[in-house]
């Protein structure tokens, strides 16, 4: 969106960051860690003591629990809206993308919230005039209002300038800047020192209201809700403030900023201080002079022109969660099941029911890679209702429509992820190519590279495996590769190694052996599939590497043996806004059927990569060349596994 002289600035910008940490850098409960909530426990645990016992309530007191919980949730809905409209397109202001290191810095966003807290109640606590607030009063609003427009904009305007100055810069305001491209939370990313400042300026209207008797929940409350709010829309990177707003009233322009404007603080440095009102950088001669055409661009902008489509679904109820979307920090780490989670069963059960009568596919994640845009489309739809065969015709036409929209669009190839193929389901994608012979987008269930993924993952001295789980064209495909290269490929029931013989080459059937308790004490490499049972993991000897050829995890029942990652390859760094891990996947590790769909673009290969047909063994060696051509790699085996 930005010109390249923007651009440039960027690299000048990220070469000051140069950060020297001063005095009052890190809160006071920083190595509590996620115990940090403790602090508030006994203040919150009294206010409760409070408002059960006492007569009359001092209503004030006994909502500031409340109120905390309400922030948090606030902020929760900006970074999730924020989030969703950048990952569309549409008004986004800045392209540029963000990664896992500006999402560890934010993760204790939730700092300040504590922090006002604990003031809050200390301040209820110590001054009489906090004391038994009125709801309402109107003279006190007022007042509030009046300061923060007149005392606190002119006053942040100038601690912000003097923030900027190398000495305060290098050692508080960079942590701040860190981040080129805000999300709403990167408004409160910053030094305790620097939040101890901004607490004493905006105390500044809620002091005055105390001490001339003026002060009531309303206006306490209320003036930290538009804190919150401003802070939030003003980093949200998606330009949301309506041009007839402007046109109304213009005056506005000198009392309310806009996402655009302070976007341009990020990149420029040294323009647009102003807190919400850039009165004051008119005022001085700081307003920077595109503010008003970057506005103009950022409203009209449109959604992305998309290339690659990745269309997959939720998983468990508590997948929601993890979603790009959905808890920043716990996204960007595998997804596990967490102990908070129990805390949130009301919204998890909110949001099955929401997913039951909302239909419709979303987008949850953009990225690019060597010129191709590329964007995540959800199903919302968890793994339970796709195992149910009465729901099958209802989330074929889902994933149908899907594929017809992303043909509308113009997009070049769209894989399919998870569940979404299947040879009961949809005959691994064929069904829709068949239907609809006429269309342009190329439809990739990933086999070949997810075959060759497992293969390669294989220890470079392996002779013999394991093969066990429900068999599908994966594994058929693995089988058949290996045994044409001369690995023995052993299975442990009968009707296992009848389907296989009956796909694998005549030449090289002799390698097909099933498993007897003689040979598997031998056999230290497994390949499992879905449906894996506990007594054929119990099977295994000690030591054995556990390699999973289906795109879910399996279960971890064996704590002497090493488990593998399911079909997964390390991302390239070229490729860009990559912050959030794929389901049980590690940080910058892809599924293999999601890099299918960008190779397929990538290569300009024309045909569908789906169906049931048979894979050849040159298909395999094509696509592991051209992914390992393009900068992804495997996964490394777990360092401490020592294969014989």
């Amino acid at each position: 969106m930005y010109s390249s002289a923007v651009t440039k600035n960027w690299s000048t910008f990220d070469g000051i960051m140069a950060t020297k940490p001063g005095i009052l850098t890190d809160w006071p409960w920083t190595p509590l860690g996620n115990f940090k909530y403790i602090v508030i426990a006994p203040w919150a645990v009294h206010s409760t003591y409070r408002f059960v016992t006492d007569d009359p309530v001092d209503l004030g007191y006994s909502l500031v629990l409340p109120f905390l919980l309400f922030r948090i949730l606030h902020n929760q809905v900006w970074i999730s809206l924020s989030r969703y409209y950048t990952t569309k397109g549409k008004r986004r202001i800045l392209d540029k993308g963000i990664d896992f290191n500006q999402v560890d810095r934010e993760t204790n966003w939730d700092d300040q919230i504590l922090f006002n807290g604990l003031l809050f109640y200390i301040g209820i606590m110590l001054l009489p005039q906090a004391k038994q607030l009125p709801l309402w009063r109107t003279d006190g609003v007022l007042m509030a209002a009046m300061l923060h427009a007149g005392p606190v904009e002119f006053l942040y305007y100038w601690l912000h300038k003097a923030l900027h100055h190398h000495f305060l810069y290098s050692r508080y305001h960079s942590h701040h800047h860190s981040s080129i491209v805000t999300e709403p939370i990167t408004s409160v990313i910053h030094p305790f020192a620097e939040h101890i400042a901004y607490f004493i300026l905006f105390a500044i209207p809620l002091l005055t209201t105390l001490l001339t008797r003026t002060a009531s929940i309303a206006s306490f409350a209320g003036y930290v809700i538009y804190i919150d709010f401003m802070n939030n829309m003003g980093h949200c990177n998606f330009e949301l403030v309506p041009k007839r707003l402007f046109h109304l009233f213009p005056p506005l322009k000198f009392l309310c900023y806009t996402p655009s404007f302070h976007s341009l603080h990020h990149t420029q440095f040294r323009t647009n201080y102003s807190l919400f009102m850039p009165l004051y950088d008119y005022i001085y001669g700081t307003m920077d002079e595109t503010s008003d055409t970057l506005y103009e661009k950022s409203l009209e902008r449109g959604e992305d022109r998309v290339d690659v489509v990745h269309l997959t679904h939720l998983t468990t109820p508590e997948s929601i969660y993890h979603l790009r979307i959905g808890l920043a920090s716990f996204a960007s780490y595998p997804f596990s099941y967490r102990w908070f989670m129990r805390l949130l069963w009301p919204f998890t059960s909110l949001s099955m029911l929401f997913t039951l009568f909302y239909a419709s596919l979303f987008v949850s994640e953009r990225n690019s890679f060597e010129k191709l845009n590329l964007q995540s489309w959800i199903i919302p739809r968890y793994n339970l209702q796709y195992l149910l065969k009465w729901r099958k015709d209802a989330i074929n036409n889902m994933i149908e429509k899907a594929i017809l929209e992303a043909n509308k669009k113009g997009v070049k190839v769209l894989s399919l992820g998870l569940m979404n193929q299947g040879e009961e389901l949809n005959r691994n994608g064929e069904v829709y190519i068949h239907k609809h012979p006429e269309m342009k987008v190329r439809v990739v269930d990933g086999s070949r590279l997810t075959a060759a993924v497992v293969i390669n993952s294989l220890p470079k001295s392996t002779t013999k495996i394991v093969m066990t789980g429900n068999l599908t064209k994966v594994a058929y495909t693995i089988a058949s590769a290996l045994c044409q290269r001369g690995v023995e490929v052993l299975t442990l029931l009968p009707e296992e190694y009848e389907k296989l013989r009956s796909l694998v080459p005549q030449e090289c059937r002799d390698r097909l052996v099933l498993l007897t308790s003689e040979t598997l004490a031998s056999n230290k490499v497994w390949l499992m599939g879905e449906g894996t049972t506990r007594e054929e993991q119990e099977m295994a000897t000690k030591g054995t590497l556990f390699i999973p050829f289906s795109q879910f995890p399996l279960k971890q029942l064996r704590r002497d043996c090493i488990y593998h990652t399911p079909p997964a390859l390390i991302i390239p760094k070229s490729l860009v806004n990559i912050h959030s891990c794929e389901n049980w996947l590690p940080r910058k590790a892809m599924s293999a059927t999601r890099v299918a769909g960008i190779l397929h673009a990538l290569e300009g290969w024309e045909m569908h990569e789906c169906g049931t047909s048979n894979i050849l063994l040159s298909d395999l060696d094509q696509v592991w060349e051209a992914c390992l051509t393009h900068g992804f790699q495997p996964l490394l085996l777990p360092h401490h596994f020592q294969y014989p």
